[in-house]
């Protein structure tokens, strides 16, 4: 018997639900397939955004090395290894710049908020390439025309050479100005903390570089000028006797006139700090200064004329002794001291005195500091006289032909910085543009932190040869308008247990006291000039309250503690401050007397 299907079509009544499955199957095939698709894109664009961020992290880091070793060569005056680490560091920076503006790169940095870093990243290749393109190479090029080979012609400067640096190098610091902006409002990238040092980094090195050029482009504006190109040039040149302390650094041991000539220099005058002798008249320098150092007479007596630690009030003072003294007006004043000449006979030689004595690196500075007292105990007319012959050996030494003027030029610099040679010009235009100069050696008028130490002598003795000094300046957050500070200062003196001679461990210095200071104790003045509108909680000096004279200088409020410390001992002053939460970055200066010494600082910056 045939059995017919009741489907009139001759189709199973499950065929349908076979078609759905087979058509279900399909659509998950292909959303699976589309999947596999986008996940090997993600996968695909992962990888290539990953290799072009290793290809940019490598090439950034290669390049800001090139360009730091660069800085280096610049700063030694190789324009030869300065122009190869210069194009090298270029080199890298446009690779890194490719990999950071590339297409994974652009679409990653145009996400929100993720894309924060990578948009870092691209601005930070844009700083470098910048940096290498606009600032290194063309200072490669320029160190070139004014290598320290080409500038000392002889036994002069070929000032010629150096004016006709200064517009390139005005239009190179200029670039270096407008990249360290660039750099320093790059955003913090919130997260990824190698993007993050990497903006540290950069913004350190383009502020440091811009800080140099800077500095060249002032000096090849200035110098010409101020070394006779226009016309021969005078300065009165004051020797500092760290040994014993004033503001600016030692007292007034002896002091020269240098004519300069177009480049070339000429000592036409020596002499000894007894050799100001007239009955001067003084000059006013303003009426804060009168109140806080007019009791010493400063403008009349060369014994207290630098005090101040404002270099600019010593050198009107000398200007005008001299001026009195000699009826010649100088057209600027030098300061410099003995661990200043130690860095020089480090470059020039050693000189051979009279009697033939070596006079060197290693020993200038013990032989006029210490020796020459032991030497000459009682006659001080001898050993001023010895002091002046050095000082001329050590000049013509100078004033001669320069075998080496790069070892010349870097022992200028490490003195400069040390604030151990100092430079004023009559000229306000040329004055303006050294007081943004570590020349200067200026007390700066402006209220950001601020904690300068400086000790001056009360004794008359010789017995700061033999000071260490250490110095702690720390602060609370900037969460007030206010906010609680420290300065602590600790002195030792090193004074040797023997015999010294009385003109070195006296105190001939000091007025008829109820009581008497043992020899080879040093009494001195301490002055904390601190941030402006700081008020002084309490000074304590060996965890005793002690009582503090108070005063002012260039708005800076200055307090003031006398102490004494007999040989062996430290002593631990600490001034307890209030000051306001100012913007800018602390500075601690440091006295150049004859220790070395590293600040330890501990205080928050603030934003404006």
């Amino acid at each position: 018997m045939q059995i017919f299907s009741r489907n009139p079509f001759g189709r199973h009544p499950d065929d349908d639900d076979d078609d759905d499955d087979g058509s279900s199957h399909s659509r998950f095939r292909r959303v699976a397939v589309a999947a596999g698709l986008l996940l090997l894109l993600v996968i695909a664009f992962g990888c290539w955004l990953g290799y072009e961020a290793v290809h940019a992290k490598s090439n950034l880091e290669e390049a800001r090395t090139s360009a730091q070793q660069a800085k280096e060569a610049l700063l030694k005056g190789n324009s030869e290894d300065a122009a190869r680490w210069s194009n090298d560091a270029r080199t890298h920076a446009q690779t890194a710049r490719d990999s950071t503006h590339s297409l994974p790169w652009n679409v990653a940095s145009a996400v929100p908020w993720l894309g924060g870093p990578f948009e870092t990243g691209q601005q930070l290749s844009d700083v470098v390439l910048g940096l290498t393109t606009d600032v290194l190479q063309p200072s490669a090029q320029v160190a070139a025309a004014i290598s320290p080979d080409r500038l000392f012609n002889g036994d002069r400067v070929d000032v010629q050479v150096l004016r006709d640096s200064a517009p390139r190098l005005d239009e190179i610091s200029a670039a270096a100005t407008r990249l360290d902006a660039d750099a320093s409002a790059i955003p913090d990238p919130k997260f990824l903390s190698a993007i993050r040092g990497a903006r540290t980094q950069l913004q350190a090195q383009t502020s440091d570089i811009t800080g140099l050029l800077k500095n060249a482009a002032l000096a090849a504006r200035l110098a010409p000028a101020m070394m006779g190109a226009d016309g021969p040039r005078t300065y009165f040149m004051g020797f500092q006797t760290n040994a014993e302390a004033r503001g600016t650094g030692g007292l007034l041991g002896g002091f020269g006139v240098l004519r300069f000539d177009n480049g070339n220099p000429i000592v036409e005058t020596l002499g000894p700090n007894t050799g100001l002798d007239k009955s001067f008249t003084p000059i006013d320098l303003g009426p804060e200064y009168n109140s806080q150092y007019g009791f010493q007479n400063p403008t009349t007596d060369s014994r207290n004329s630098n005090v101040s630690p404002h270099f600019p009030y010593t050198a009107q003072i000398w200007k005008s002794l001299w001026a009195q003294q000699s009826g010649i007006n100088v057209d600027g004043v030098i300061a410099i001291d003995p661990v200043a000449l130690s860095y020089i006979l480090g470059a020039v030689g050693s000189v051979t005195m009279p009697d033939g004595e070596t006079v060197s690196k290693d020993n200038v500075v013990e032989l006029t500091e210490s020796t020459l007292y032991r030497r000459f105990p009682t006659d001080q007319t001898a050993r001023k006289q010895y002091l002046q012959d050095v000082a001329s050996e050590v000049v013509k030494k100078i004033t001669e032909r320069v075998e080496s003027p790069r070892q010349l030029l870097d022992a200028l610099g490490k003195a400069v910085g040390e604030g151990r040679i100092a430079l004023w010009s009559s000229s306000p235009a040329e004055q303006q543009l050294l007081e943004e100069t570590p020349l200067a050696h200026v007390v700066p008028n402006d209220p950001a932190p601020y904690a300068g130490v400086v000790i001056n002598n009360l004794g008359g003795n010789k017995l700061d040869y033999y000071l260490k000094r250490s110095i702690e300046y720390s602060a609370d957050a900037c969460d007030g308008q206010t906010r609680k500070s420290t300065v602590t200062i600790r002195l030792t003196n090193t004074a040797p247990d023997g015999p010294l001679p009385d003109y070195v461990a006296g105190s001939p210095g000091l007025p008829e006291l109820p009581y008497t200071v043992p020899s080879g104790a040093s009494v001195s003045s301490v002055l904390l000039l601190a941030t402006s509108n700081a008020k002084l909680t309490s000074a304590i000096a060996d965890g005793r309250r002690v009582p503090v004279f108070t005063g002012a200088e260039r708005g800076h409020p200055i307090f003031e503690v006398q102490v004494v410390i007999k040989r062996g001992q430290t002593m631990e002053l600490r001034f307890l401050l209030t000051e306001p939460t100012s913007p800018g970055a602390p500075r601690v200066p440091i006295q150049p007397l004859l220790d070395e010494i590293a600040p330890v600082v501990a205080v928050p910056q603030c934003s404006g």
